[in-house]
């Protein structure tokens, strides 16, 4: 097994650092609701900047994808007396996995 070395995030801080600042000002003017639009902004742009063995990543998820899935949990969570949110975590990961591809 030869090793592969062509493994590397070429995203910057300070891009990074603007887009939690927006992402975080957006979801408290609109009481959380733009939530998964800033997840899917956040986590696509990491996603984007990430070359593994050579084959840069690339996120296809959208907000509005999310938006779906999130109400979803919530009443999940809701009917559930808060057990399901245990699992949220998990549900969550899942979906950024199912929407994240090689670009090439």
């Amino acid at each position: 097994m030869t090793e592969n070395n062509n493994s590397y995030f070429d995203g910057g801080l300070l891009h990074l650092i603007a887009l939690n600042i927006l992402g975080f000002v957006v979801t408290v003017l609109t009481l959380g609701i733009a939530y998964p639009w800033a997840l899917c902004l956040v986590y696509g742009w990491k996603i984007n900047h990430t070359v593994i063995e050579g084959r840069r990543l690339q996120f296809n998820g959208t907000a509005i994808g999310l938006f779906g899935n999130w109400i979803k949990w919530l009443l999940l969570t809701i009917v559930t007396v808060g057990i399901y949110a245990f699992w949220l975590g998990i549900a969550l990961q899942k979906w950024k996995v199912k929407h994240t591809t090689f670009a090439n």
